[in-house]
């Protein structure tokens, strides 16, 4: 089938159908310009018909037995295997996502998914004892209702099924709102993936829209009593300002701004291809990419020549060539941003070492070096393939310059001492960093999110399940209670 010509639609109550927005989507491949699709936006009303049909259908759901639930998951791991070369396609096509890029995107989603059938089994209750004699205080764990999530366009299929698996596996309904520049890839493939794989109707529901159409009511609707969200710190901080007036729990997987650090002892060969990956994969636009490269000056000169030598060698152009490394960014926006960081980080005095063009929506890599300690660039989220490259003495100014940001996500330190990595690594704030390994790594049982302006929240493993349910307590009194009065 033509994921962009069947699937330019709503999914709400089980039905496909136009949105009544009072304007469309328009779907672009960022490579070549194509039209892929045109889809009419959700309306508020639209929204609020969602969430409705996903608190109906919800109930029946908590009741299903897990074991039953499970089955659901299971049909759609296989579905995604049967339609990989597909998805693929489309993940290329509609983001311009290299061939290896999908493939990465994929391998997690199916890990993703594996986990989200163990996780219908997952949450326990517990007896808890009581000072009160005759006294049972049963604590269960049950589903928070219904959830919606936002998700972003870098990784849309992956991060979209990272909350909705979990969320639906758990017994919630799950309203979904995709990037509006990947509406098929984050959104309605999802839909589908489900309904073929014999999702009640209603439970999953997706909504192809934006705030200029609806405001906040995706945030505001009394329904939803988690918002998953997976963006900019910015538009995260609004989530989660909104949020909190509203009552709601929010999930924040927020922007990084991490640092790869290299010791004095690094295997500086090694360190350079854990660089060249976390800071190029999917052009940069990945939250976890190490935007920063901090080298010990006793390696840099060593190092800077490998690391350039092996950017240099990266092919840039069409994602559907599977040779291709680096493909377009997702609009002439970001392009447009990325080149305009480059130009301001050249302005405050620094050096290119690799000054790549820009194409259209391709941009080629950079790689800059001596920028000053107090340039602006240094402390914000670089979307794109431009590494900075920063020279130090020591650990302790390696540990100072990698917590000067406001961001606190992943990061990497490469050292022949692995417990010398592990001292190094705790000093770091940020929700994650790996020892001899690179800033962009995810496991489905490991807890994922970060610390300062990087997000609020955990996913994966115990801590979804924490995200997506409560917990209530019901008590039971054997023989009768005593009462003052």
């Amino acid at each position: 089938m033509s994921y962009f010509t069947e699937l330019a639609l709503q999914y709400i109550d089980g039905s496909w159908r136009p949105g009544r927005g009072a304007w469309d989507i328009i779907d672009f491949n960022p490579y070549d310009g194509e039209k892929l699709a045109s889809i009419t936006v959700a309306s508020a009303d639209e929204v609020d018909e969602a969430y409705r049909a996903a608190q109906r259908a919800q109930k029946d759901w908590a009741d299903t037995n897990a074991y039953t639930r499970r089955l659901v998951f299971e049909r759609a791991l296989r579905l995604v295997e049967e339609r990989e070369a597909e998805i693929s396609d489309a993940i290329v096509d509609e983001l311009g996502g290299t061939r290896l890029k999908a493939g990465f995107e994929l391998h997690l989603a199916k890990e993703f998914l594996r986990e989200a059938i163990q996780l219908a089994l997952r949450p326990q209750g517990r007896v808890i004892p009581s000072p009160v004699d005759g006294k049972e205080n049963r604590l269960y764990r049950v589903p928070v209702g219904v959830v919606g999530v936002i998700s972003p366009f870098n990784f849309p299929f992956l991060l979209s099924l990272k909350s909705v698996a979990p969320a639906l596996a758990l017994g919630n309904g799950v309203v979904l709102k995709p990037h509006q520049n990947t509406p098929i890839c984050g959104g309605a493939l999802v839909a589908k993936i489900f309904e073929d794989a014999g999702l009640p109707a209603g439970l999953l529901n997706v909504v192809i829209t934006d705030i200029a159409e609806i405001g906040d009511a995706f945030l505001t609707h009394p329904v939803p009593k988690v918002i998953s969200f997976t963006g900019s710190d910015a538009v995260g901080q609004h989530v989660a300002t909104v949020c909190a007036s509203q009552f709601k729990h929010a999930v924040l997987e927020l922007g990084g701004n991490s640092a790869l650090t290299v010791l004095d002892d690094a295997d500086v060969d090694y360190a350079v291809d854990a660089a060249v990956f976390s800071r190029y994969v999917h052009q940069g636009q990945v939250c976890m990419a190490a935007n920063r490269i901090l080298v010990d000056r006793k390696v840099e000169k060593e190092f800077t020549e490998k690391f350039v030598a092996k950017v240099r060698s990266l092919k840039v152009g069409d994602p559907r060539d599977p040779s291709t490394v680096i493909g377009p960014v997702i609009n002439s926006t970001q392009a447009d941003a990325i080149s305009g960081v480059v130009d301001q980080a050249l302005a405050e005095g620094a050096t290119a070492l690799l000054h790549g063009r820009t194409v259209g929506n391709v941009v080629e890599p950079s790689v800059l070096t001596g920028l000053p300690a107090d340039s602006p660039v240094l402390r914000q989220e670089i979307f794109g393939p431009v590494a900075l490259l920063i020279p130090f003495d020591g650990d302790e100014e390696a540990v100072a310059v990698a917590n000067d940001t406001p961001y606190g996500l992943s990061g990497a330190v490469h050292t022949r001492d692995v417990e010398r990595g592990v001292a190094f690594a705790r000093r770091i704030d940020t929700g994650m960093i790996h020892v001899n390994d690179g800033t962009v790594h995810d496991e489905p049982l490991v807890a994922f999110g970060g610390e300062k302006r990087s997000g609020l929240g955990r996913l994966n493993g115990e801590a979804t399940v924490e995200a997506f349910t409560t917990q209530k307590w019901i008590s039971v009194q054997h023989g009768r209670s005593q009462f003052p009065f």
